[in-house]
């Protein structure tokens, strides 16, 4: 074994090439390339290993709460909105002076471009913005009064989280900027800073529609491409509409979730206007959906929606939420039969924070939700993976236990989903009502430039940013035992061959290593660091010592030679 040093960056020499595949047999692929990284003789071909065909799974997804993230033009903040029910600035107060927020704060597009280089250096490729359509103007009149640390309660809030649309083709006033538009923001977000767009979609519900004193502006409306109006609850319960109104026949006449409308996907006009909208939005340079409350909406009409776009647009990407942690429940969405979209991990999300939320933990907890073999989804390669979000309480790690996360989140199987403020810890285990959705704010993102948080993950982020085998390589499983794991990253796939041997360690001190399972012979990179390389001879082992709560990345850029590896790479193939 030789053990070199090395300053400089190999990232140049994982860049991917596009490449048409025509046919994908199970465990043989296609004619070889004439890449010489994984072409072999002309009288053989290559055997093909990755995790899906999606191109979407390189992506790494940074999550904005369009609001609480930056202001970054006070002219469309418009705080005087709302009238006698004012709709910016609308305090909750707990104890021990602990605060929430139901108002408009202020964030907009502008707040988001200005930080995207922010953003993009972090080893982000695209943003994930809560919607931003338009909605209501007032705080809701109606429902139960929102209190500190509620939940399930929307009296006197206002729209600010975007998800109480009155118009699904307009954006909504509080986020363009008199020179900036959606159209121009996501492709400025494009030409700048080489990230995509993900648009957050509704399909089962509008706005609050009744229990209000007197009927608002807005709220139970829907309004058209024209702004006309095309539907109106008119401040009747679901019980009283009328199937003969042609403004209630966009409505179910069941209620759904609290006093929000509960739109009708069995009306074909109802269909027409939402899909036609996410085609629109598409138009304007949205790259990827992400699906709210999809388990709210029968199959049927996901279907149909993911047929109609993917016939314009083919292989556009779409995850969902489906909040339950069931992944034979959630797994249902991934089927072709009912549409083939793919959903964030909840069952993931709960195992993660259980494991890097305590120090006692231990890393085989982590390998029931993977379902690499005889699992349940389509492809487990292609979900997204996260360890908080808006809707839940945030992890309540120690900054260790958010690196440590990150650690596993950027190297293991699914697409990352990270938060925005995790790369501070901000408001750490606080839930919706609590402080969860708080402003960030353009203060919080000076300081994240130096917090470790931030700069853990952005090194272990940037790693997969130009590590195809993190992105998309089988993942095979080496060791999980209590704070140590390891696994390999295995991609074989066109002009494409890496191996990426993981080695984590969430424990205070460093730890030694010693890998000789599955090791093929060669020439192996340490990327994380870029300190180390081992020429690794065969029966060799690989030895490295992980400092405390960190991960090494060791990378070779060559076609799988060890047969038993390839024995196993062919049998997760044929897994997935």
């Amino acid at each position: 074994m030789k053990i070199t040093r090395s300053s400089s960056s190999n990232n140049a020499q994982y860049r991917m090439r596009t490449l048409t595949i025509s046919v994908v047999l199970a465990l043989a692929g296609c004619a070889p390339s004439n890449h010489s990284r994984v072409a072999e003789s002309s009288n053989h071909t290559t055997q093909q290993f990755y995790g899906t065909d999606n191109p979407f799974v390189k992506e790494a997804v940074y999550f904005v709460m369009t609001d609480r993230f930056v202001d970054g033009d006070k002219t469309n903040n418009y705080p005087e909105q709302g009238g006698n029910l004012p709709s910016f600035d609308l305090p909750l107060y707990g104890d021990n002076g602990e605060t929430a927020n139901v108002g408009y704060l202020g964030g907009d597009l502008r707040g988001v471009l200005n930080n995207g280089q922010y953003i993009s250096d972090m080893g982000f490729t695209a943003v994930w913005l809560t919607p931003v359509v338009d909605n209501p103007d007032q705080q809701f009149s109606g429902g139960e009064a929102i209190g500190f640390g509620g939940a399930f309660k929307d009296g006197g809030k206002s729209a600010y989280h975007g998800y109480w649309a009155s118009n699904f083709y307009k954006i909504d006033e509080h986020y363009p900027s008199r020179d900036l538009d959606y159209k121009k923001y996501t492709s400025s977000m494009r030409d700048q800073h080489g990230l995509k767009t993900v648009f957050d979609v509704v399909a089962n519900h509008g706005s609050p529609s009744f229990t209000m004193p007197v009927e608002q502006e807005k709220f139970g409306k829907l309004y058209d491409e024209n702004d006309q109006l095309v539907a109106d609850h008119q401040n009747k319960p679901p019980e009283k509409l009328d199937p003969n109104n042609p403004l209630h026949q966009f409505y179910h006449t069941t209620a759904d979730i609290m006093q929000l409308s509960n739109l009708d996907e069995d009306n074909a006009q109802l269909r027409d206007y939402l899909i036609n909208s996410y085609l629109y939005w598409i138009e304007q340079g949205a790259d990827a959906f992400r699906i709210d409350t999809i388990k709210h909406v029968p199959h049927h009409f996901w279907q149909e929606m993911a047929a109609r776009v993917r016939a314009l647009h083919p292989n556009f990407f779409m995850f969902a939420e489906s909040y339950d942690y069931s992944a034979n429940f959630i797994a249902q969405h991934t089927l072709a039969k009912n549409g083939g979209i793919s959903v964030l991990d909840f069952p993931g999300q709960k195992a993660i924070t259980d494991v890097f939320e305590s120090s006692s933990s231990d890393f085989s907890d982590l390998l029931p939700y993977l379902h690499l073999t005889h699992g349940p989804y389509a492809n487990p390669y292609e979900l997204t993976t996260f360890y908080d979000n808006h809707d839940m309480p945030r992890m309540n790690a120690s900054d260790t236990g958010f690196i440590d996360a990150n650690n596993w989140l950027f190297t293991s199987r699914g697409i990352p989903v990270v938060y925005q403020g995790s790369e501070i810890g901000f408001m750490r285990g606080k839930a919706e009502h609590q402080g969860n959705r708080n402003y960030l704010g353009q203060a919080n993102v000076e300081l994240a430039k130096t917090h470790p948080i931030h700069d853990a993950l952005a090194g272990i982020a940037n790693v997969r940013k130009s590590s195809p085998a993190l992105q998309n390589g089988l993942q095979v499983n080496l060791e999980f035992k209590g704070d140590f794991a390891s696994f390999y990253r295995v991609i074989q796939k066109g002009d494409i061959a890496q191996t990426a041997l993981v080695l984590l360690n969430k424990s205070a001190k460093t730890h030694r290593f010693n890998i000789s399972k599955f090791l093929d012979a060669g020439t192996w990179t340490e990327m994380r660091f870029k300190q180390d390389t081992q020429v690794i001879e065969q029966g060799e082992s690989l030895i490295a010592k992980v400092p405390g709560h960190s991960v090494h990345v060791w990378v070779r850029d060559e076609k799988v030679i060890n047969e038993s590896l390839k024995a196993e790479l062919a049998r997760l193939m044929a897994f997935k």
